[in-house]
């Protein structure tokens, strides 16, 4: 046995194995290479799944960035009377009185206070239970307060529940808020039985505040829920201004809006310190405008590095969730796991955290994380299927919460990269479409260290699906409005490197609603440059050449007029590049088979056809040439008239396709030639028994000239 091997610990042996396992399983997927995916449907999976429709601007050219708006809701700020936008009390020693007699008058009590009250009267040491933000310290602190106690006592949070007998000293109360609970310091109801023959020895009462995700199972407690936060808005506002400064404050827009953001008591106490100037008259309402942005940053920070006693496991999970907003709860779940092992490695490599494999019930765990689960259909390769999906409430929070990580925490990026790396290139599409969309954001925020990192890393990979991941990082990095990225795509698409010119051209496509003009000229360009690898004449069926056709397919789809313009005038310009000539005789054929979904018989191009005859005649008579173009190619048609035979099939159980077909066949058949061709075309078609012609066929014969 060698040194190397007898030094090696567990947990060592434990890493060497999983990334020999992640090796093999690379290798596996590498020798069964993914087919190439066709630029369409990659597309359509791009718009569909890309988080809040910002993918939206690839339909009609609008630029959709990032969400905007007011941000408003769930925010993370103390309630504590005077003190509610500064420290709490100190967590050890007596609590002065003149902050109980504050917070007193402003604590508003929600429907289960009472019994609460009973409870820890009668049992004298009760355990609340809640989210972060729910107010449960000041639920606390006022439940003590209200048994008529002159004292109370707050003890350290990292005190262990034996150890607080000791601190137990005469008739008071005592509140241990936010106990941290783990292996080294577990809470059991053996405990607390322990403390209540302590505690009415010496007629005492305590009160343990616990986060709802660390309840350990088995302990009895009582779940606090905070009051409703209009009531807890009123309370602060009406002692600061009256009845009148309330009344004059409660309906403005700015308040309802808050308030429709179901904000914590703390939140609402943040809040009312910025509306009671409004109510005195000393602001106005839009000095409120600015609370929102400052206060979800609050939140974050709290998360990542505040008191919240939130774990690794934890925040990895809101990372997760913040790629995987309004998706499947348990895809976010999944994965926010693979992101934690990367976490934890960072932080220690030769430690490995257990992860729990019955943890926090999904509904504590949401609370935890601010965010909302709601049943909605999610589309599959299937059809739509049913899923529990979670989102945090208030929509601004996922793109700032990974913004921060990837900013102000970079000692995380190393296992960032490694985790959206994966996802890249997982089997699922809602997957690798999110991981791009969150490399699109810090790309945004770091332009050269997310193109390091991750963009360029997908693009030089041999897989398609990490370079289509590049493509789309691309694409929604531009609709984000980050700088340089035609730049970068320009200099890709034109240069000599085939796996970005690949990206490019993908990238290209995707952006032709919005980069029209210049991403034609791209195309061409690299058409032109790399005609070698290009030839249409000779093989469509190569890589690049079919991504150039595909490209240039989806500019035409999506931008339209002025793609079809420059087609058009390139096909019927006989000195124009042999190549691009051919490129665009292709593109057009394979924008023609495209159906305008997989449900019915009608096809994009026909249907623009019809539309442009009565709306656009310049560009009707446009595609009747590039038709006429296709037709008259040696190469293409035969591929056009079986396009043409599905037309019409079609056009069998669509009337608006028959007409448009009568209008396109009137136009194609002004020659001798042609008008042979079309009726071959029309006489030669039946049913698909094939036993009789085909109705529609009969028709439209009609129309085409002897």
């Amino acid at each position: 046995m060698s040194d190397e091997t007898a030094e090696k610990t567990p947990e060592d042996q434990a890493t060497e194995d999983d990334k020999s396992a992640k090796d093999a399983k690379k290798e596996g997927d590498e020798s069964a290479e993914e087919p190439r995916p066709p630029a369409w449907l990659a597309r359509q999976d791009l718009i569909e799944h890309s988080p809040g429709g910002l993918a939206g601007g690839l339909v009609k050219g609008d630029q959709y960035g990032m969400a905007g708006g007011e941000v408003r809701g769930d925010f993370n700020l103390y309630q504590f009377g005077a003190y509610a936008a500064t420290d709490p009390p100190s967590l050890s020693g007596e609590i002065p009185a003149d902050d109980l007699a504050d917070l007193s008058l402003v604590f508003t009590e929600s429907p289960r206070f009472g019994k609460a009250l009973s409870r820890l009267r009668e049992e004298r040491v009760l355990v609340l239970t809640g989210s972060h933000g729910t107010g449960r310290k000041a639920a606390g602190l006022m439940l003590l307060h209200r048994l008529g106690l002159h004292r109370i006592r707050s003890l350290p949070a990292d005190i262990s529940p034996t150890d607080v007998r000791g601190q137990l000293d005469g008739t008071a109360g005592y509140l241990l808020a936010d106990v941290i609970v783990d292996r080294d310091r577990p809470i059991r109801q053996v405990d607390l039985h322990a403390l209540r023959e302590r505690l009415a020895g010496g007629d005492s009462h305590l009160v343990i505040t616990l986060a709802e995700s660390s309840a350990p199972r088995g302990l009895k407690s009582f779940a606090w829920e905070p009051p409703p936060p209009e009531l807890v808005l009123e309370s602060h506002v009406s002692r600061a201004q009256g009845e009148e400064g309330w009344n004059h404050v409660r309906n403005l827009a700015a308040v309802r809006t808050f308030l429709d953001g179901s904000p914590t008591p703390k939140e609402t106490a943040s809040f009312a310190l910025r509306l009671i100037p409004v109510a005195a008259g000393t602001a106005t309402e839009e000095s409120l405008a600015a609370f929102g942005e400052q206060t979800v940053q609050t939140q974050i920070e709290s998360w990542l590095t505040g008191d919240d006693h939130l774990t690794l496991h934890d925040r990895a999970f809101l990372i997760s969730l913040a790629v995987f907003n309004e998706a499947p709860y348990a895809l976010a779940g999944e994965l926010a796991d693979d992101l934690f092992r990367l976490l934890e490695t960072s932080k220690n490599p030769r430690k490995w955290e257990d992860i729990p494999l019955f943890g926090a019930p999904r509904s504590v765990r949401l609370n935890a994380a601010r965010a909302r689960g709601y049943e909605e259909s999610e589309n599959t390769v299937w059809g739509r299927v049913p899923q529990y999906k979670a989102a945090f409430r208030e929509p601004s929070l996922a793109l700032q919460l990974l913004d921060t990580v990837w900013m102000r925490y970079p000692s995380t990026r190393p296992a960032l990269v490694s985790w959206l790396s994966e996802l890249a290139v997982d089997g699922r599409t809602l997957v690798r479409t999110r991981a791009s969309a969150a490399a699109a954001l810090l790309t945004r925020s770091d332009l050269s260290s997310g193109l390091a990192h991750l963009v360029e890393p997908w693009a030089d990979d041999g897989s398609h699906r990490a370079r289509l991941a590049a493509a789309n990082t691309l694409t929604l990095a531009h609709l984000m409005g980050t700088a340089a990225v035609p730049q970068i795509l320009h200099a890709w698409c034109t240069g000599d490197d085939a796996s970005r010119r690949w990206t490019a051209i993908r990238a290209y496509g995707l952006l032709g609603a919005v980069l029209p003009d210049e991403a034609l000229n791209a195309l061409l360009t690299a058409a032109r440059t790399h005609r070698q690898k290009v030839d249409l004449e000779e093989d469509e069926k190569e890589e690049e050449a079919q991504e150039l056709v595909e490209a240039v397919q989806l500019l035409l789809l999506s931008a339209r007029g002025p793609v079809l313009a420059a087609l058009a005038q390139l096909v019927e310009d006989e000195r124009a590049d042999r190549t691009v000539r051919a490129l665009a005789r292709a593109a057009f054929l394979i924008a023609c088979e495209q159906p305008s979904s997989e449900l019915d018989d009608r096809f994009l191009v026909l249907e623009w056809y019809g539309h442009a005859v009565s709306q656009a005649p310049v560009e009707a008579r446009q595609l009747s040439a590039l038709w006429r173009a296709a037709l008259n190619d040696p190469l293409r048609t035969a591929r056009a008239v079986q396009i043409l035979r599905d037309w019409v099939h079609g056009a069998e159980s669509v009337p608006e396709a028959e007409e448009a077909l009568s209008r396109l066949f009137r136009d194609l058949a002004q020659e001798p030639a042609e008008r042979r061709r079309l009726g071959h075309l029309l006489r030669t078609l039946s049913v698909p028994d094939g036993a009789s012609r085909l109705p529609v066929a009969d028709r439209l014969l009609a129309v085409v000239p002897e």
